[in-house]
């Protein structure tokens, strides 16, 4: 019983370290791209995300810490740093796994 409880505990705690850029995902990014919401280009929707991935990666940083059209500068992520967002427009710009 005592290794059972064991393992159930450490399957629960594995579960419970997220990736950071999922994390700041789901805490700034998926209020919007999760669902298009003013616009944004939905996460994953890698034809939406086409045009804007051609612009290159420095354009886009620069429009996220800007903030353009209806988001926000920072796009409600204060704490990002670039390579953070460069990882995030990576996350969102990409078939879902």
């Amino acid at each position: 019983m005592k290794k059972i409880l064991a393992v159930a505990l450490l399957l629960g705690a594995t579960g419970s370290f997220a990736d950071p850029i999922t994390d700041k995902y789901n805490k700034s990014c998926a209020v919007c791209h999760a669902s298009g919401a003013a616009g944004a280009p939905v996460s994953h929707d890698v034809a939406a995300w086409a045009p804007r991935m051609a612009q290159g990666m420095d354009v886009l940083v620069a429009a996220v810490t800007a903030g353009l059209n209806a988001m926000p500068p920072k796009g409600m992520c204060y704490d990002c740093s670039a390579d953070d967002y460069k990882a995030l427009i990576e996350f969102m710009s990409k078939p879902a796994k």
